[in-house]
């Protein structure tokens, strides 16, 4: 008899835990949920759609003025550009072995 008490109060605190982990899970997606609903509203929202179309022109347009600039750079300027580039490389290699550690040797 004992026995089977024992089990079966263990098989209750099973029933227990696995109700309260549900409901958690529950009030999770429920929260989750919620969340979802408001960035749906606010991206309905004309005036948010609005400004993140805008954000997203403007940042399309400086990255193709940035990348314009560069060019020009080049063109006008090929020898500036190949030091610059030479000196970035000389001082990462530079840089890598003066802080690279006497075991990789």
């Amino acid at each position: 008899m004992s026995r089977s008490r024992d089990l079966e109060s263990r098989v209750d605190d099973l029933g227990d835990r696995v109700r309260r982990y549900a409901g958690d899970v529950g009030d999770t997606a429920q929260g989750w949920m919620a969340r979802g609903r408001r960035s749906v509203s606010r991206l309905g929202n004309r005036d948010y759609g609005q400004r993140v179309s805008r954000a997203a022109e403007d940042l399309a347009d400086e990255a193709n003025y940035q990348y314009r600039r560069l060019r020009r750079q080049v063109n006008r300027h090929p020898a500036a550009t190949v030091a610059i580039v030479a000196g970035t490389i000389g001082a990462f290699l530079l840089l890598r072995k003066v802080f690279r550690s006497d075991d990789e040797d």
